[in-house]
């Protein structure tokens, strides 16, 4: 990277492959490929290596978001290194920590290595998140922010067809598929560090802990999101393989047509969001959840079979796509110094429950699985009637139905 950063409003000049939104397209794709390969091989990976049961999976899960909970540590790493290349360092570790993933086939070399590529996996996100908000104009942020899944989306679809075809035809190993991935996003991170310029956005950022008042519902948000999200990554991909009885292939297959409709869906759901607005879009997306996490709870009420849990999970994935509309609603709402620090606070804020509901509900798992996503349809309830305080047209003044424009702006 250049010593000297460049403005952002004179990256119009480089040829395209060096401008920041192609930086942040190739970024999308390389983090999804170590991520997802991760946790398609992940549950039958613990469970053959080291005998893993629903409890050793909450607390593995739970090691994982510890350095989420703390991602309010990029504000002081931020005093010394640019966002940029505190994104790329911690894309690179990302990608070398899944490389290593197998490597380590017992509880406490998997427990070391998750949270040594969850460091990067966090880092990254928090920071990504920040930059994207940055460098992407407002009024084309929620149709970018859709490309920017989908291109994610198509990237992990090659990987995951890839073992699909390949998994049993030739016999792979859970080292060699993890080191391809893991080493893939590893030498994209290094690419993008050699050959783009640090970008410089026209807003300098605040490098000190941000907790505004008026973000509260944001805060909130956030706070559901997480919990929201724990139920669903930690659980319903090992339901699969326990319940159901799924083998890698199968696994990654049903990954694979997540992705193909995420990769179709994703530009569609942007687009809806700059239509409808995020009050709606988030609306639609947390009442739909509340009916898939009903519907989990029936495939062991009523036996439903494992056709319905595929779809569900399909269909779980598409609601978790309207999610953008929370970045643009913060977005709209902010100062824009306050970016990057309340990212970082942000995504503190989205891991508390992170840290400790994947042990507790680990150990509910084991006597009532059931409960586990009855309780995650509570959380999508109380999720949609925060949703419902977003107003129309969101501003900085008129964070909330609640809220006037006549509110000082900047109110703590």
């Amino acid at each position: 990277m250049t010593r000297n950063p460049m403005p952002l409003s004179e990256a119009r000049t480089l040829p395209i492959w060096r401008r920041p939104t192609t930086l942040l397209f190739l970024m999308a794709m390389a983090m999804p490929v170590a991520f997802a390969t991760w946790s398609a091989l992940l549950n039958n990976f613990v469970i053959e290596a080291a005998g893993f049961d629903g409890s050793d999976i909450g607390w593995l899960h739970t090691v994982r978001e510890i350095p989420g909970f703390l991602a309010i540590g990029v504000i002081a790493i931020l005093l010394f290194v640019r966002e940029q290349s505190l994104a790329l360092i911690s894309l690179g570790l990302l990608g070398v920590a899944t490389a290593l993933t197998a490597q380590f086939p017992s509880m406490g070399g998997i427990l070391t290595i998750t949270m040594l590529s969850s460091i990067g996996f966090h880092y990254y996100e928090t920071v990504n998140q920040s930059l994207q908000l940055q460098w992407l104009p407002k009024e084309r942020a929620p149709q970018m922010l859709g490309w920017l899944v989908s291109a994610g989306a198509g990237a992990t679809l090659i990987a995951y067809l890839a073992i699909v075809l390949t998994w049993e035809a030739f016999d792979l190993s859970y080292s060699f598929v993890y080191m391809l991935s893991g080493g893939f996003c590893a030498v994209v991170a290094l690419w993008c560090w050699l050959a783009f310029p640090a970008f410089r956005a026209p807003h300098p950022q605040t490098k000190s802990f941000v907790l505004r008042r008026r973000y509260w519902l944001y805060y909130a948000l956030q706070f559901m999101s997480g919990a929201r999200r724990q139920i669903f990554v930690v659980f319903a991909g090992f339901m699969m393989v326990e319940k159901f009885g799924y083998d890698v292939h199968e696994v990654t297959a049903l990954f694979l047509i997540t992705l193909l409709t995420n990769i179709f869906a994703a530009p569609l759901l942007g687009r809806a969001v700059a239509r409808w607005g995020e009050k709606k879009a988030l609306a639609v997306e947390y009442f739909g959840l509340i009916l898939v996490f009903l519907s989990y709870g029936g495939l062991y009420w009523f036996g439903w079979g494992v056709a319905v849990a595929a779809g569900l999970y399909v269909i779980d994935n598409i609601f978790f796509a309207l999610a953008l509309a929370l970045k643009t609603y913060f977005q709209k709402i902010a100062d824009p110094g306050d970016i990057a620090p309340t990212a970082a606070v942000a995504f503190t804020i989205n891991h508390i429950a992170a840290v400790f509901l994947p042990a507790l509900l680990g150990y509910l798992w084991l006597v009532a699985p059931d409960a586990v996503f009855v309780l995650a349809a509570a959380m999508a309830g109380l999720s949609l009637a925060l949703a419902l305080m977003i107003p129309r047209h969101p501003a900085p003044g008129f964070e909330t139905v609640f809220a006037g424009r006549a509110l000082p702006l900047a109110a703590e």
